[in-house]
């Protein structure tokens, strides 16, 4: 399997090098998204390496953090956008693809199995249901692995009030509040939709609330050694009496997370 990631990983920078680079605002896209995979494909084996599967599962874990966004750069050579909600599921065009992989016959049908639904349901609102454990185990690596680093690349933009150069897939006001919608939100601890983002505070507690959908203890530690939760945390208005109800089952939340078993 070793050998399978090295040649999987010359054969997706030959495709990414494959497109025409058109300007410098192309080069840079590309360049962080290159970055991006190598640290969720570190995270990835890292944190199986800490629910202590079998070192062949191991490399399947690293595999797919390796592949996980190997359709983002055809979404952005064509759509000029990261944008899924007006493009194309990067996922999906992932799973696409990989079958031009010379290498992709080399994996079991299980192992291809296993990487197409962790793939698959990398970026989507909730894993889908399924029977089979082991999909839903790696699922829910690769999903923790991306959002780990995702907090890594958004940290600029997520502390104080700078905006420049922030994603901004939804159009909002350059306020640091939150807006009532979404304060009710942070109350209740629930996921919020990006799609009814108003402010720029509405877009931090969005990345926030991402907390509530991680899974695993190890990645939960690695986000609070970080500072990543209090950063955003410190930049979000106003700090009123219902902000500090939700930041207090926040915070339980996350002790709780902490202090479990889960494997």
């Amino acid at each position: 399997m070793e050998k399978l990631i090295q040649n999987v990983s010359r054969w997706q920078n030959e495709h990414i090098a494959s497109f025409h680079i058109k300007d410098e605002d192309v080069a840079n896209a590309f360049r962080l998204k290159k970055e991006h995979i190598a640290f969720v494909r570190k995270n990835s084996k890292d944190l199986a390496e800490n629910l202590s599967l079998t070192p062949y599962r191991i490399n399947l874990a690293e595999l797919i953090g390796l592949t996980h966004d190997l359709g983002r750069f055809a979404q952005y050579d064509k759509y000029e956008t990261f944008n899924d909600s007006v493009s194309v599921d990067h996922a999906a065009l992932a799973l696409e693809i990989f079958k031009q992989c010379p290498y992709r016959e080399e994996l079991s049908a299980r192992d291809l199995s296993l990487l197409e639904f962790a793939i698959f349901n990398h970026n989507k609102k909730a894993i889908e249901e399924s029977d089979d454990d082991e999909a839903i185990l790696f699922a829910k690596i690769i999903r923790d692995a991306d959002k780990l680093d995702i907090y890594r690349v958004l940290r600029p933009y997520l502390i104080g009030d700078n905006m420049e150069g922030a994603p901004n897939f939804v159009k909002a006001t350059a306020t640091q509040d939150i807006s009532p919608e979404f304060m009710e939100i942070f109350v209740d601890g629930k996921q919020a939709d990006y799609r009814k983002i108003k402010t720029h505070g509405d877009r931090k507690l969005v990345r926030l609330l991402w907390v509530y959908d991680i899974y695993f203890p190890w990645t939960m530690q690695k986000l609070t050694e970080a500072g990543y939760i209090e950063e955003i945390v410190a930049g979000l208005e106003p700090k009123n009496e219902r902000f500090e109800l939700g930041l207090k089952r926040l915070r339980e939340y996350i002790q709780t997370k902490l202090t479990s078993d889960t494997k």
